[in-house]
């Protein structure tokens, strides 16, 4: 995967996320332009496809829902998220960066 965009602060790191929506599978795609690409098979109605994306994220970097946040973007297929309690490297490694 090409590099991905991380920005470590104090309470966690953040990186950018582009979603992909009524996708067959929900998964992660991939690294593209320094932007984490995720596909959900949900649509973008009543925030289903936000819900989507942290329960995505969660099952694969194996940490809680609660420790990710949309920081902005919700209305948007370009969203920063937020995981809290978590290093640079921490999150690379999970990304299997």
């Amino acid at each position: 995967m090409p590099d991905l965009e991380v920005e470590q602060r104090a309470d966690g790191v953040r990186i950018r996320v582009r979603v992909k929506l009524r996708a067959s599978k929900s998964r992660i795609l991939g690294v593209r332009e320094r932007v984490l690409e995720v596909a959900l098979t949900a649509p973008p109605v009543d925030g289903q496809a936000n819900s989507e994306l942290i329960r995505t994220l969660a099952v694969a970097l194996g940490c809680g829902k609660s420790v990710i946040e949309i920081v902005s973007g919700a209305a948007s297929r370009s969203k920063l998220v937020a995981f809290a309690g978590l290093t640079e490297a921490e999150l690379l490694a999970k990304l299997g960066q």
